[in-house]
């Protein structure tokens, strides 16, 4: 029976504008399956469960569409489907009663349209304030008028919240999960807003946990969200509130007694103390917390969590300028990914082949390498990366690189591509406004059409 959460998120879809992929995608992470989970409840693979979520593969046969629905108990009508109740077909709305065959596309949709794109997962985001756990959700309207990660920061370095209600674990493991499903999104400013509720309903839980629950399992998800918010604040640079919630993080996930949280926290951590000028700490960090994973890497969280971790020790080291070791520990990360053999998200790590080749990317343009990190960027197909948010950051990463070679046309069309993904990657993100403050005062900046514009829409003084 779909439980209160499922007819939430039935309602979300209903009002928004998604594609048939999204509403999978959405729909799969509320109720807490994987995308195998969901392959073997509809009958097709776990790769075609995936390219219908990328996008890769349109969803437009009605018969697929009629059995995602039924295997996600979802009503046809969030497939753009409209049931003639004298037949019990599922038909396009408008359409004459006729039953529809095997095959007959649905309408293409239109994958580009930026406003399409701009209301993607807002009434997920929704969702994850009010049906899952039962409290207020904040108004996206509302705190568009401002700046959310500002209000966030404001919540966050006050004492911490508590004024919340109690919920149960399971929920707030959906709620997480739908909270990095937007983060995922690349709609940074939505989670934002929600953050400060989750924080205050898993600090409440902490204290007064549900009968069949246990405290360890309310620090477990306080973790995870501090984590969330300490990933948030590095990407938009700030690192005061990073620094605030990256310690949370760690005591959080050290209370709850599980290996993997402490793993991810520490990670996030050793991010925030590299930042700060301490690469030293923050390497000894990550190679001690490596160490303490490796005699038992055998499932995929655990080649994620220890892949993501050998990731951030060759970036560290990259950034130290220690070549050598930064390509030891690269090769250990390839290594990871190749046993893990796919791209996925085991533990919100994103961690896969391609994961591994952004951060290749990362590296080459860190050390200076501009011409290497274009090589690697050339050997990734953007289409092909799993998240909106790591889209984004490949095209960022790209016109950094770009802008280091000194080629201001390239650097600039990077830089609309990182839009075109996700408007919040360049509209938060320092280094957009530092290349675009160069591009608008470059002598080739009259070739460059839109520049202005773009600047206006990123926030760049013009």
């Amino acid at each position: 029976m779909p439980s209160t959460a499922h007819r939430g998120v039935v309602a979300a879809l209903t009002r928004q504008q998604y594609t048939p992929g999204e509403i999978v995608r959405i729909a799969r992470t509320a109720a807490g399956w994987n995308q195998a989970e969901l392959a073997r409840r509809c009958g097709y693979s776990r790769s075609q469960v995936s390219r219908w979520e990328t996008g890769s593969s349109p969803l437009r046969d009605v018969e697929t569409l009629r059995a995602l629905a039924r295997a996600l108990f979802l009503p046809v009508q969030v497939f753009g489907l409209a049931l003639d109740h004298s037949t019990g077909v599922s038909t396009r709305p408008g359409a004459t009663a006729a039953p529809r065959v095997s095959g007959d596309p649905m309408p293409v949709w239109e994958e580009h349209d930026p406003m399409r794109r701009r209301t993607l997962l807002a009434g997920m985001g929704a969702l994850a304030g009010s049906t899952v756990l039962g409290t207020p959700a904040r108004n996206p309207a509302a705190a568009a008028t401002g700046d959310p990660i500002s209000a966030l920061e404001r919540a966050l370095l006050a004492p911490p919240l508590t004024t919340g209600a109690p919920a149960e674990v399971s929920q707030l493991r959906q709620a997480v999960a739908v909270a990095r499903s937007v983060f995922a999104e690349g709609r940074y400013g939505e989670v934002a807003t929600r953050l400060p509720d989750l924080i205050a309903a898993a600090t409440a839980t902490r204290a007064d946990p549900r009968p069949g629950d246990t405290a360890t399992g309310a620090h477990a998800q306080l973790a995870e969200l501090y984590t969330l918010t300490t990933d948030l604040a590095v990407k938009t640079g700030r690192d005061r509130l990073a620094w605030t919630v990256a310690d949370r993080a760690s005591q959080a996930a050290d209370a709850s007694g599980d290996l993997l949280t402490q793993a991810t926290a520490r990670r996030v951590w050793a991010i925030v103390l590299r930042r700060a000028g301490h690469a030293d700490t923050a390497q000894q960090m990550v190679i001690d917390t490596a160490l303490a994973l490796q005699p038992d890497l055998r499932t995929p969280d655990q080649l994620s969590v220890y892949g993501s971790l050998m990731e951030t020790a060759a970036y560290t080291a990259a950034a130290d300028g220690d070549r050598d070791t930064a390509r030891t520990f690269i090769a250990e990360a390839v290594d990871a990914a190749t046993r893990l053999g796919v791209d996925a998200d085991h533990r919100y790590t994103s961690f896969g082949p391609t994961g591994v080749g952004l951060y290749q990317l990362s590296i080459a343009r860190v050390m200076g390498d501009s011409g290497t990190a274009i090589e690697h960027a050339r050997r990734i197909i953007p289409a092909s990366i799993p998240s909106t948010e790591r889209r984004a950051r490949y095209w960022v990463d790209v016109a950094r690189a770009f802008h280091q070679w000194g080629k201001p046309e390239h650097c600039y069309r990077a830089l609309l591509a990182a839009e075109h993904a996700s408007p919040d990657e360049v509209r938060y993100r320092k280094p957009t406004t530092t290349m675009t403050t160069t591009l608008l005062r470059h002598p080739t900046a009259n070739r460059l059409p839109g520049l202005q514009d773009f600047a206006r829409r990123t926030g760049t003084a013009v």
